[in-house]
């Protein structure tokens, strides 16, 4: 009987009800539940189960460079972060108001880290996210655009709730690009939310994207509203190296 209910569960795809009923089989944990405790404990299994399994696909789906977390988020660093402004926007009402964030900063003072923390966490509250280097991405909606599946991506893109767009403005924007990142930041505008990392202070990015009428259309869409962090200092990883280079 307990093996046909499990491959039942199985068949079902409940499994984080499976494993639960399984490690029950071989602990006896039902015998300490009431049966509605017990009924109680299979259904939080399989949220659980499901929850995470949902995260893992977000997280995956999301392309991340590597992985971050809030937690691992260095405050002793003097670079000009401030921990509590950080605290609240790891709350995410930033993605639930569709406001954008702007995190500037010379190389190797932890843009890229504390996007990616913050998409981490935005994974795990449910939201949908994509994270790309900005330059890679203009590349392959420019390949999309010659395709002729452009105006699908550009949909697919409107529906995430958060865009990240790590290193922006490294490379100047053509006419091609600037044209597909006002596209971008049109249908997002006040809908969605949208984080840019960047070495460029936000002032030099009219020149970055170039061409007047579409850079004022572009930067008044996401500037006067945006959240910003702006970093400085000394590259983390040089001082790593120096810091270890100590100890030879």
């Amino acid at each position: 009987m307990n093996n046909e209910t499990l491959d039942k569960m199985r068949q079902l795809r409940l499994y984080g009800m499976y494993d639960a009923f399984k490690t029950n089989l071989e602990t006896s944990i039902k015998e300490s539940l009431t049966p509605d405790q017990f009924v109680a404990f299979l259904i939080a299994s399989e949220w659980d189960d499901r929850r995470n399994r949902n995260i893992e696909r977000a997280i995956k789906s999301a392309g991340f460079r590597y992985k971050a977390s809030l937690e691992e988020v260095d405050y002793a660093i003097d670079r000009g972060l401030d921990k509590n402004q950080f605290h609240r926007l790891a709350g995410l009402d930033f993605i639930k108001e569709h406001k954008d964030i702007f995190i500037t900063g010379s190389t190797g003072t932890g843009k890229s880290y504390l996007a990616t923390a913050l998409g981490y966490q935005a994974c795990q509250d449910g939201f949908k996210v994509l994270y790309v280097n900005t330059a890679k991405f203009m590349g392959q909606l420019k390949l999309a655009k010659a395709k002729g599946t452009l105006l699908a991506e550009l949909k697919r893109i409107e529906r995430i709730d958060l865009l990240i767009l790590d290193d922006f403005g490294l490379q100047p924007f053509d006419p091609q690009s600037r044209l597909i990142l006002l596209d971008i930041i049109e249908d997002r505008h006040q809908k969605r939310s949208t984080m840019l990392t960047s070495q460029i202070p936000v002032k030099q990015w009219y020149d970055i994207i170039g061409e007047k009428t579409i850079a004022d259309a572009v930067l008044d869409r996401i500037v006067h509203h945006s959240l910003r962090l702006e970093l400085y200092g000394e590259s983390l990883r040089r001082r790593k190296s120096k810091s270890d280079s100590v100890f030879l």
